[in-house]
C-alpha cells in the first residue's frame, strides 16, 4: 500500500483553510492544517511534508518569518514552500517571498486548477524520492548482509538483486515521464531542478546496482552511492 503524503496548509483564516482543502481534495493525500506560524513549525517537527502552502498576511509571526525558521533546520530546509497572498505590492514583494526560499508566490484569488496542478508536481516529486530511498535501503541491507537473508521471505543473491533491478526500473520510467511533462508544460524552474537531482540519484544508484552483478568487480565502492 502507498503512503500518501503530507501536504501542510497555513492560514490564519479557517474559510481559506477550508477552500484550500476543496481545491487539493482531489489529489487523495493527507491535508494538515496550521493556523498560526508557531503551528506550522510545530507540525514540521513530527511530520514530513511534500509540499507547504503558506499564508504570506498572519498576525504574529507571518509567512516570511516562519518561512525563515523552516529553511534554517536541517530537517525542513527542502520542503517546497508555495507563498499565497491576498495582496499584490508588486515586484518587490514578490522578490522577498523568492528570497525567502518560496518556489513560487500566487496571489489570492488564484486559479484551482493551476494550484493544484503546481501541488500535484510536487507530491509526484515527493513520492519519487521516496521510492527512491526505499531502494538505497534495500541495495544497503543487501550489502551489509553480504547477500544472506533469513525466513520464509528469504532470496538468492542473484534473486534479490533482479528484484531491486525491477523496482529501480520502474522508478527509473515514472522519474522519465515526469521530467518530459515537466518539459512540456514549462513548470517552474524549482520542480525542474528538483527532478533533474532525482534523476541524477537514480542513475547514481543503478551504477551501485549494475556493480554488484555478477563479473562486474568489487563492490566496495557501492556503499558510498546514494
Amino acid at each position: 500500500m502507498v503512503q500518501k503524503a503530507k501536504i501542510l496548509l497555513v492560514d490564519d483564516r479557517p474559510e481559506n483553510l477550508l477552500a484550500l482543502e476543496a481545491i487539493l481534495s482531489a489529489l487523495d493525500q493527507t491535508l494538515v492544517r496550521a493556523s498560526s506560524g508557531e503551528e506550522a513549525l510545530k507540525a514540521l517537527l513530527t511530520d514530513d511534508f511534500a509540499v507547504i502552502l503558506l499564508d504570506v498576511q498572519m498576525p504574529g509571526m507571518d509567512g516570511f518569518e516562519t518561512a525563515a525558521h523552516i529553511k534554517r533546520r536541517e530537517r525542513t530546509r527542502d520542503i517546497p514552500i508555495i507563498f499565497l497572498t491576498a495582496i499584490n505590492h508588486g515586484p518587490h514583494h514578490t522578490f522577498r517571498g523568492y528570497a525567502a526560499g518560496a518556489v513560487d508566490y500566487i496571489s489570492k484569488p488564484f486559479d484551482p486548477w493551476v494550484l493544484r496542478a503546481k501541488v500535484s508536481v510536487f507530491v509526484e516529486l515527493y513520492m519519487k524520492n521516496c521510492q527512491l530511498r526505499e531502494q538505497a535501503a534495500l541495495l544497503r541491507l543487501q550489502l551489509e548482509g553480504g547477500g544472506k537473508t533469513t525466513g520464509a521471505d528469504s532470496k538468492e543473491p542473484a534473486g534479490l538483486l533482479a528484484e531491486l533491478s525491477a523496482r529501480l526500473a520502474a522508478v527509473e520510467e515514472q522519474a522519465e515521464a515526469l521530467s518530459k511533462q515537466l518539459d512540456d508544460e514549462s513548470a517552474d524552474a524549482a520542480a525542474v531542478a528538483t527532478a533533474a537531482h532525482l534523476e541524477r540519484k537514480l542513475t547514481g544508484l543503478r551504477r551501485a546496482l549494475d556493480a554488484l552483478e555478477p563479473g562486474t568487480g568489487s563492490t566496495s565502492s557501492v556503499s558510498s552511492q546514494n
